[in-house]
């Protein structure tokens, strides 16, 4: 990204017409020990559910995620990378289905031109069988990455069917903390929520509290997530966390009604709620989030 590309310019490009922005403080955020700080930017895309079939809430669900890879291929500025937060594929009791699902988004995305992309798992791809599918197409369900002076961190709270992190992945985010600046920036990439956003609907982790506890010492943390289909911003002391939507169906809000129906098809507004997002990083202080939906054309 040139050096002279401003936060302006930025949004005009992303096409914030199309949908809404927020701007996420990091006040103090500087590159790790030796490494510049500069601008760049990805896409947050959650929640294909490809597989998905159910008319009622989204009669186009076998064109969905095909016309985001196309949508985000068109985007004016191309990303540096761009990262997929879980439930690629809808779930399935058939392991051979779940196989050929995966096999099938797999396809699909690969026509992305950024080839950068990172995968996490959702519940739908990987509670049933612990992961194991998921990583014979994608690899490790948990990992860590280094993008232009920010640490990335993927963490896996769906592997585990019981909405945990576990024991031995916390050792693991503890090791690879514990090699960071306590003022290096990082980004922490997962599906569900880490903090008890409404545990009756399963938007929460059981151990999130660890993860959030051992994130804390760090000054410039930001969660990106998916799982709830839709945006939703909240902050755990300095941590903020941001929810992406969903490019099958859009949920109701926390806990706002009994039950977590997906909200039903409106044919006067098709697509409404689906959408992905691009995300920047604006010089060391904020990122700026354009949300993006997924339109009909």
């Amino acid at each position: 990204m040139p050096a002279d590309f401003d936060r302006r310019d930025f949004l005009r490009l992303a096409g914030v017409g199309a949908g809404v922005v927020f701007a996420s403080g990091l006040a103090g955020c500087a590159a790790r020990a030796g490494t510049p700080s500069t601008d760049f930017h990805f896409v947050q895309l959650s929640d294909s559910h490809w597989g998905f079939d159910g008319p009622a809430v989204n009669p186009e669900a076998k064109t969905t995620l095909k016309r985001a890879v196309a949508e985000v291929n068109a985007l004016p500025l191309q990303p540096d990378f761009i990262v997929f937060t879980g439930d690629l594929t809808h779930t399935t009791d058939d392991p051979q289905e779940r196989r050929r699902r995966l096999r099938e988004f797999k396809a699909i995305v690969a026509d992305l031109q950024v080839r950068d992309v990172h995968f996490l798992p959702g519940e739908h791809d990987a509670s049933l069988d612990k992961g194991a599918a998921f990583q014979e197409f994608f690899g490790a369900t948990h990992y860590s990455f280094d993008h232009r002076g920010v640490h990335f961190i993927a963490l896996d709270n769906v592997s585990d069917p019981g909405a945990r992190v576990g024991d031995e992945q916390l050792a693991w985010l503890a090791k690879d903390l514990a090699t960071l600046d306590k003022d290096a920036p990082v980004v922490v990439l997962t599906h569900r929520p880490l903090f008890d956003l409404a545990p009756q609907w399963d938007w929460a982790t059981r151990d999130g509290d660890q993860v959030v506890a051992q994130l804390m010492p760090h000054a410039n943390v930001t969660v990106f997530y998916g799982h709830i289909h839709q945006e939703h911003h909240h902050e755990t002391g300095h941590i903020a966390h941001h929810a992406a939507t969903s490019l099958i169906f859009p949920l109701p809000a926390p806990g706002s009604q009994p039950q977590r129906t997906p909200i039903k098809w409106d044919a006067a507004q098709p697509f409404r709620g689906l959408g992905f997002r691009d995300v920047e990083r604006h010089g060391a202080a904020e990122y700026a989030i354009a949300q993006h939906g997924v339109t009909g054309a």
